[in-house]
């Protein structure tokens, strides 16, 4: 099976690190065709248009006929053309397969993605958070995965050996949709206290740099809108305490797909939890290891990027 991926814009990096796993793990291959670079965050890129020469132009346009699925990403569909090529024109013996990642135009209309796809005929759609779904019942969720054995996703040895404040980072990709003022806010009501933070805003940098300096914290704030992002399965594979208000029904969700209640997330709804749990992780360091020590264990027994891209195999394998 030949799939081929297709974005405006690869969505924090998720399509490229599925294509990865598909190559690495499944007996099929995968490429991904992108247009644009949203941020600064260097992610890797495959067939990216502004890139590529006449060769590239022309390998995409091949990729295209001879694809067994087209699988667009966020609002992408055959319409969008890439350079001279149009996946409409391809469309004829082909699955289809349409991702959401939480778009705007996707959460603020979802009922125009529904009535498209149900006036198409489009079956095979998938979402990367479980929240997503009550936006798009019929299609599945299919959570986002990390490599958990590359080594920027790992844990940093030695992060507990040394005395200083607790370090928390936080690397909100739009600080209005990441409740970065509830954390500035809790920061500043902790920096008279005895339980002060040494805060890393990661702002606009290179993923890998980014990953980096993650790794040398403690504690992982994501955000407290009722889901988890990407930032929360980086930090929880690196074996860091990861804060995100999950509500019931994600948990719900997750729990299903993990096989277990016991999930690592630290949980904080809203402002108040947040600085209790900060000050709880602040003012013990041994449960703050146990935590990330957990939170690395589930990612690996888990939520790893093998068992994540099986799912989507029998996802492809079933339509």
């Amino acid at each position: 099976m030949k799939i081929l991926m297709l974005a405006i814009n690869d969505p924090a990096g998720t399509a490229i690190q599925f294509c990865r796993a598909i190559n690495r793990h499944t007996p099929y291959t995968a490429r991904l065709a992108t247009l644009e670079t949203r941020y600064t965050h260097a992610w890797e890129k495959d067939l990216h248009l502004p890139d590529l020469g006449p060769d590239g132009v022309e390998e995409l346009g091949m990729l295209m006929r001879e694809a067994d699925v087209f699988h667009f990403h966020m609002t992408c569909d055959e319409r969008q053309p890439f350079g001279p090529h149009l996946p409409a024109d391809h469309l004829r013996g082909k699955a289809v397969v349409h991702h959401h990642h939480g778009h705007h135009d996707f959460r603020t209309n979802p009922g125009a993605f529904r009535d498209k796809y149900q006036r198409l005929g489009r079956t095979n759609l998938l979402v990367s958070t479980p929240d997503l779904m009550k936006l798009l019942p019929e299609a599945r969720w299919q959570p986002n995965l990390v490599p958990v054995d590359d080594p920027l996703f790992t844990p940093l040895p030695g992060r507990f050996e040394h005395p200083g404040p607790l370090r928390v980072c936080h690397s909100p990709t739009r600080k209005d949709l990441k409740n970065t003022d509830d954390f500035l806010a809790v920061v500043k009501a902790m920096e008279c206290g005895p339980l002060r933070l040494a805060v890393d805003l990661i702002d606009d940098v290179p993923n890998a740099e980014c990953l980096a300096r993650k790794r040398r914290c403690h504690v992982l704030f994501d955000h407290m809108q009722g889901y988890y992002g990407v930032s929360s399965l980086e930090g929880l594979s690196q074996g860091l305490a990861v804060i995100a208000g999950l509500d019931a029904w994600n948990r719900e969700q997750v729990a299903g797909f993990a096989g277990t209640d016991d999930l690592p997330w630290v949980l904080a709804a809203i402002r108040s939890d947040l600085e209790a749990r900060l000050r709880e992780l602040a003012g013990d360091r041994d449960h703050c290891r146990a935590v990330g020590d957990a939170s690395r264990r589930f990612m690996v027994e888990r939520w790893s990027d093998r068992a994540v891209v099986e799912r989507l195999a029998r996802f492809y394998e079933a339509m």
